[in-house]
């Protein structure tokens, strides 16, 4: 039988510990699809519809350019057995959400919505967060303004450009999870 993670296009690190960094690279020709690469496990990511971004502001659709770290795995818990991972874990909720808004003072900070009130919902009806991967981008200090809700994510099926986000499939995912720690470098450029 053929490994299926040599057909989608990456190699199976069987590897014990967290690696030190992973980095993002914007593909040759299309800077809204790229390579993340975390040891010797490479796989194909969507990034942001306005590609990689030095100067990263709310609503510009880029990835942010820089260096971050993880701070824990959001997942639905409903949906998913708690994957693998050195990270810090936490279930998604149904008034979980994310705050975008840069007038407010939980701007880019995780906050818990009523039905009725806004936020990025963090529990979705896609599957886009069904894995999140919260990284410390505009966190210290949290800037209004500077960008908000920038996760590693699930990508769409067609693999479509995210909102500034770096979305992969489900197994690319799971793949990545069992590799990444609290000290692990995120190097986005």
């Amino acid at each position: 039988m053929k490994n299926k993670a040599a057909s989608v296009g990456y190699t199976r690190n069987r590897s014990a510990g967290p690696v030190r960094a992973i980095r993002v690279k914007a593909a040759a020709g299309n800077p809204r699809r790229g390579w993340l690469t975390a040891g010797s496990l490479t796989i194909p990511v969507a990034l942001g519809r306005g590609g990689i971004l030095a100067n990263k502001r709310e609503g510009d659709g880029g990835t942010p350019r820089g260096s971050f770290r993880p701070r824990q795995l959001w997942w639905r818990g409903d949906r998913h057995s708690r994957p693998q991972t050195f990270l810090p874990a936490r279930t998604i909720g149904d008034m979980d959400a994310w705050c975008e808004d840069p007038k407010d003072r939980h701007y880019n900070q995780p906050i818990r919505r009523g039905r009725e009130q806004g936020g990025d919902r963090l529990k979705r009806v896609d599957h886009l967060y069904d894995f999140i991967i919260e990284i410390d981008h505009n966190t210290r200090p949290r800037i209004a303004g500077r960008g908000s809700a920038v996760f590693l994510h699930l990508a769409r099926d067609n693999f479509g450009p995210t909102a500034g986000c770096v979305s992969m499939t489900r197994a690319a995912m799971l793949h990545l999870l069992r590799r990444l720690g609290p000290r692990t470098k995120i190097i986005i450029g």
